[in-house]
């Protein structure tokens, strides 16, 4: 999952398995949350957060339980497991409030995400997404809500995300789009700012840490389940934004991100594989009308370069299986986009807008997947 801000909201604060539903049983000796020092709040708005899990046992006991201390609690917490084999399941087991589902093989996390977001409590009018390797702090889902029922112009939020091994490191300030189609998260690997940042918009966030309108997830059919795993979330915000809804980045809210925990990191073959196979995908489904055609010599381009990139690190293979790939992909891929376009309710000048248009840089080559 990878990803500029570009406009700014008016208002700135300072600083195929078959699922099984298993409740989660008390074990005869739960580890129980630590009591939060922060004050409880309420929200008028009700979300379920959503933890979608493959053998991430080394991070659950620490997300669960930052889920636990938060100001404000969430309507529910659904985990979903996707065929873990480290024993997730028996770490979950000791959170009596956490509800599982459990599914006999690893679905990938855009189908792990639809399917946990559709059993959610009909009362949930928000659908927050956290990693297993993201830790909230406690006023992470307090300050998402809070900006929902401030920003009516707003249907998407993301959420600040640090290093979790250096907090001073930001992980990402939301997700930015390139007019060649490479994304990345903002910010990522610079130093965090001390001082409280501004709430602004952003292209889309990153959804290791965000919140989801849940009507307007059902309105655009969820993830893409053929993307599996990585910039599926930006594939997501970009569709949303084509509906017509927009992202608020909301710096209040912080996560800390260990990142790919799960995939053997973010320069694995399964996450170069992935990620620059659903590169492509992403950008010759939802890039509107003439841009598509406007900007293609510069998608082909960034594409060129990234072969010849990995080429020269002795990673061919896995860069020529990815773009094989993702041609062979595109009869599905151009079929899912004539609906996209058909249903667009955002002008060819407001994706415009909201695209990066700065010459690319090794420094930003850097932040592809």
């Amino acid at each position: 999952m990878a990803h500029a801000a570009n406009a700014h909201a008016n208002h700135c604060k300072p600083a195929s398995g078959l699922a099984t539903f298993a409740p989660v049983m008390k074990n005869e000796n739960p580890v129980s949350a630590p009591h939060s020092t922060e004050p409880r709040h309420s929200s008028g708005l009700k979300a379920t957060v959503v933890v979608v899990n493959w053998n991430g046992g080394a991070f659950l006991e620490r997300c669960l339980t930052a889920l636990m201390a938060q100001t404000v609690n969430p309507h529910e917490i659904i985990l979903l497991d996707n065929g873990s084999s480290d024993g997730s399941v028996e770490i979950v087991r000791r959170f009596p409030s956490v509800r599982v589902m459990a599914l006999d093989q690893n679905t990938g996390f855009a189908r792990g995400n639809n399917l946990a977001s559709d059993a959610a409590l009909q009362e949930s009018e928000w659908i927050a997404l956290i990693n297993p390797d993201a830790f909230a702090e406690p006023r992470w889902l307090e300050a998402l809500l809070a900006a929902a029922e401030s920003h009516a112009g707003f249907d998407v939020f993301g959420s600040k995300l640090v290093n979790a091994s250096n907090p001073s490191i930001l992980d990402g300030a939301g997700d930015a789009y390139h007019a060649s189609g490479l994304v990345w998260r903002v910010g990522h690997g610079t130093l965090a700012p001390t001082s409280s940042a501004c709430e602004h918009e952003v292209f889309s966030p990153c959804a290791a840490a965000a919140l989801y309108r849940r009507d307007a997830l059902r309105k655009i059919g969820g993830f893409d389940e053929d993307y599996f795993c990585y910039v599926e979330d930006v594939d997501l915000g970009f569709r949303l934004r084509l509906a017509g809804y927009r992202c608020l980045y909301v710096p209040q809210s912080v996560a800390h991100h260990v990142g790919s925990g799960t995939t053997g990191g973010q320069h694995s073959d399964f996450a170069v594989y992935h990620g620059h196979r659903n590169l492509v995908w992403t950008f010759v489904k939802n890039m509107p009308g003439f841009l598509l055609w406007l900007l293609l010599p510069l998608h082909v381009l960034l594409n060129l370069a990234s072969i010849i990139w990995f080429a020269s690190l002795g990673r061919g293979g896995v860069i020529l299986r990815a773009k094989r790939d993702a041609l062979l992909g595109l009869p599905k891929t151009w079929r899912k986009r004539q609906y996209i376009q058909e249903t667009r309710v955002a002008s060819i000048g407001e994706i415009w807008r909201q695209l990066d248009k700065r010459i690319l840089t090794t420094r930003l080559s850097r932040r592809a997947p």
